[in-house]
């Protein structure tokens, strides 16, 4: 059993990617629209809504969006579902790979937390390298608990792992940015070694979009893909658009 050459598995990570972005970007209308539908009734959810400490509005905004993206998803030919109970919330294994799909939120309040990178669980990815913390005056080893290819019987097939983050109003609850990322196989942690920043907890990660924003052995390609930008709202928060600049100028030249 053999492993794939790494500009092939690179390969493989892109097309995954420019499916998911065709699949989402051509669903855009319907995924707003669902985004839009907890609208009609916020007078009965708001209050209990509103009343929750942050992390926990952060979580049930979370669920509400996984609710739509997922649904769409699920009914795209994109993989069978697969039901290991370690890995992303959705898991999917095609002929020549299994792929994780995670989904992600943040609020403006906490706009950090998307500029730049994103947090990622260590059971949602297979990465291998090193997280510099302090500036890089110390530097630890990292590796992710999937593992870069699943053993089969006769043969390996390489895991591949993908994020869905979504960038919204903490007061409106507007939908302002929809990304979707591709996170490096483990075999390829030595290709981007700016990959993961410290989590702002202990033993947490992040993954860097700088770090990561070019597929290292492929030519023009990207492993961000902004799939939606509110103009609009951002008409009327400039100093809000700013803090996105990196991410706007990806989505202008996608």
């Amino acid at each position: 059993m053999q492993k794939l050459p790494l500009s092939q598995l690179e390969k493989l990570e892109s097309d995954y990617l420019e499916t998911l972005f065709h699949y989402l970007s051509g669903s855009q209308e319907n995924i707003l629209k669902g985004f839009n539908s907890k609208e009609k009734i916020r007078s009965d959810w708001y209050s209990e809504f509103h009343r929750n400490d942050q992390k926990s509005r952060i979580s049930d905004f979370a669920r509400g969006a996984e609710r739509i993206v997922y649904s769409i998803l699920n009914g795209r030919d994109i993989g069978e579902p697969n039901s290991a109970p370690v890995g992303s919330d959705l898991f999917f294994e095609l002929p020549d790979k299994f792929v994780h799909i995670d989904l992600k939120t943040v609020q403006t309040s906490n706009i950090g937390d998307y500029t730049k990178n994103i947090f990622v669980g260590d059971n949602q990815n297979s990465y291998k390298g090193e997280i510099k913390v302090h500036g890089g005056s110390i530097v630890r080893p990292y590796s992710g608990t999937l593992p870069s290819y699943y053993k089969l019987t006769d043969s390996l097939k390489p895991c591949l792992t993908y994020f869905i983050a979504i960038l919204y109003d903490s007061d409106s609850l507007e939908t302002l940015c929809i990304s979707v990322i591709s996170m490096p196989n483990g075999d390829l942690g030595h290709l981007y070694p700016d990959a993961l920043n410290a989590g702002k907890n202990p033993g947490k990660i992040r993954l860097s979009y700088r770090g990561i924003v070019d597929f290292k052995l492929l030519e023009n390609r990207k492993r961000i893909k902004i799939i939606y930008f509110n103009d609009t709202f951002f008409q009327r928060n400039k100093e809000l658009k700013k803090k996105l600049a990196f991410l706007h100028n990806l989505y202008l030249n996608r």
